[in-house]
């Protein structure tokens, strides 16, 4: 069995992004869940620590090898995300891809690092090797990134000529990136730029590669939408992973005061009646939460006119939760039954975690499924006010609006 059908074996948490709802489905508030199936979450105790990451982190063993001073790699120095990927120049899929990675670069120099290793096709592309040649001989006067951005970047034009105009159109940008030419057709040429190139192919089918690219996160294989939107839900999610908490808060909330929050959005103040009384465990997990700055700065991620605003995750993509899920904690005397009803949002029973929604309306299709935990005492024009916003899987969608804090008011 070769290394990359063992290590397909080992599927990714994070394929889930690749999951979409049906369209006949109803509109529901959603996180989506990300436990695996065999595990049950039991009843009591009231809340469960979750010790399975959304995602893998860098420290997940890999069946790939890891870095080495051989690879070719650009971005953080200590990343918490590093995207592996196997290309080809020739490949109009790996150009998309590596356009993608470039976009990650920019948006996350902090967190992001990409490791480009060549797989040359050269079984059914004709001008795959000597493209990797070329980045290989501008690598020995230190323009390997030079090179490695100029065929991608004029990719559309050389793909189309032979392969010996091709050679003639390399020897002439070798001067323009201010590479010494004679030197680069000397290495160009050489057999140990050709045996290192031989090396690349070897390596790709003794893996197993079936094509190009194939993309590793924190040297695990991925195969979900390869769009710049399903990456920055990734990267969000790992993120977020060194936010979690590793224990269930203390149950501090007492039954017989009342509490008021208030949430501080850039289009206003709404302000919310929390019941304590009614659902103890979850307003206290709310407080701890808004306390420690769980939900300072992040944004209502899915507003459906006419039916609910939802926010809650810092992550932003609806998929993160807090580290721990709570109890749901259903009283049949709270009903959706008119605007404003402040609901914890769950993927089933007791999976309640840090996301919220607050409905527009008389909603009783929500009975008996989420914990009511409070109820919108002023602010539901600010809430009339919020940017409708559904984000789905592979889709680039607008920032939302923001939710820059939670205040807490005991009474």
């Amino acid at each position: 069995m070769t290394l990359l059908k063992r290590a397909a074996l080992c599927l990714l948490l994070i394929s889930l992004i690749a999951c979409a709802s049906p369209a006949s489905a109803p509109v529901t508030p959603v996180e989506i869940f990300t436990m695996p199936p065999d595990i049950v979450i039991p009843t009591p105790p009231a809340c469960n620590i979750l010790d399975i990451a959304p995602t893998p982190g860098p420290e997940t063993p890999s069946l790939f090898p890891l870095e080495s001073a051989d690879d070719h790699a650009r971005g953080a120095e200590s990343p918490s995300i590093t995207i592996t990927t196997y290309v080809d120049y020739q490949d109009s899929r790996s150009q998309f891809f590596v356009n993608v990675t470039n976009q990650l670069l920019e948006e996350y120099p902090q967190d992001v690092r990409v490791i480009y290793r060549p797989f040359p096709l050269v079984a059914v592309l004709d001008k795959s090797a000597l493209a990797v040649q070329a980045a290989e001989a501008a690598q020995a006067q230190g323009k390997f990134w030079e090179m490695n951005d100029l065929l991608y970047a004029q990719h559309d034009f050389w793909v189309q000529i032979l392969p010996a105009d091709f050679e003639q159109w390399l020897l002439a940008q070798a001067s323009a990136l201010g590479l010494d030419p004679a030197r680069f057709k000397s290495d160009f040429k050489s057999e140990a730029t050709a045996a290192k190139v031989q090396a690349y192919v070897d390596e790709g089918n003794r893996i197993g590669i079936p094509g190009t690219p194939l993309i590793l996160i924190n040297g695990q294989i991925y195969n979900g939408p390869r769009d710049h939107g399903s990456f920055k839900d990734i990267i969000a999610l790992i993120l977020l992973g060194k936010r979690q908490f590793k224990t269930c808060p203390q149950l501090t909330v007492e039954t017989n005061k009342e509490y008021l929050a208030t949430l501080h959005t850039e289009k206003g103040d709404v302000v919310i009646r929390l019941f304590a009384d009614q659902a103890p465990v979850t307003v206290n997990s709310f407080i701890f939460l808004a306390r420690n700055g769980w939900y300072d700065d992040i944004t209502f991620h899915r507003v459906i006119p006419n039916l609910f605003a939802q926010t809650g995750d810092p992550s932003g993509t609806g998929k993160g939760n807090p580290g721990f899920y709570v109890i749901t904690e259903i009283n049949s005397a709270l009903k959706f039954n008119r605007p404003g009803m402040v609901a914890m949002v769950n993927s089933g029973p007791d999976t309640s975690g840090s996301q919220f929604f607050i409905t527009y309306a008389p909603a009783a299709q929500f009975d008996g499924q989420y914990t009511i935990f409070g109820q919108v005492i002023s602010g539901m024009d600010v809430l009339a006010s919020l940017t409708p916003r559904d984000a789905q899987p592979g889709t680039e969608t607008a920032p939302g609006d923001k939710l820059l804090n939670v205040g807490i008011e005991e009474q």
